[in-house]
């Protein structure tokens, strides 16, 4: 298999996990429509480039620590299918890593959105 082929089956892997997260994982798909819903406020209020950088970076952040979020949670199923006490904390560790990106990502969007709302 050649470079080119190799990297063409990388890309179809990522997008492989990508959609079977996004069918699987409830708090990908919140996050998505969150997205789509910011996305619209950004066309409607003609928002700045930098403001469309700044929202798009924070929607890329987000949404890959989803996705790093949902590989812990199956991988530590995987090695850990019994309740563990150390299994749970390392799968609310991720979670909470998610929460503070979400918590930043809503107060830069408020930074945004409010005062055009003035």
């Amino acid at each position: 298999m050649n470079k080119i082929s190799r990297l063409i089956k990388s890309f179809d892997y990522a997008i492989k996990g990508i959609l079977a997260a996004t069918r699987t994982e409830q708090n990908l798909q919140i996050h998505l429509w969150a997205v789509a819903v910011v996305s619209i406020a950004g066309v409607v209020f003609n928002i700045s480039e930098m403001e469309w950088i700044i929202l798009l970076t924070c929607f890329g952040v987000v949404l890959s620590a989803e996705l790093f979020n949902s590989a812990i949670e199956k991988l530590v199923d995987l090695v850990s299918p019994e309740f563990n006490i150390k299994a749970g904390l390392i799968k609310d560790i991720a979670a909470g890593a998610v929460l503070v990106l979400v918590i930043t990502a809503a107060i830069i969007g408020c930074l945004i959105f409010i005062p055009k709302l003035m």
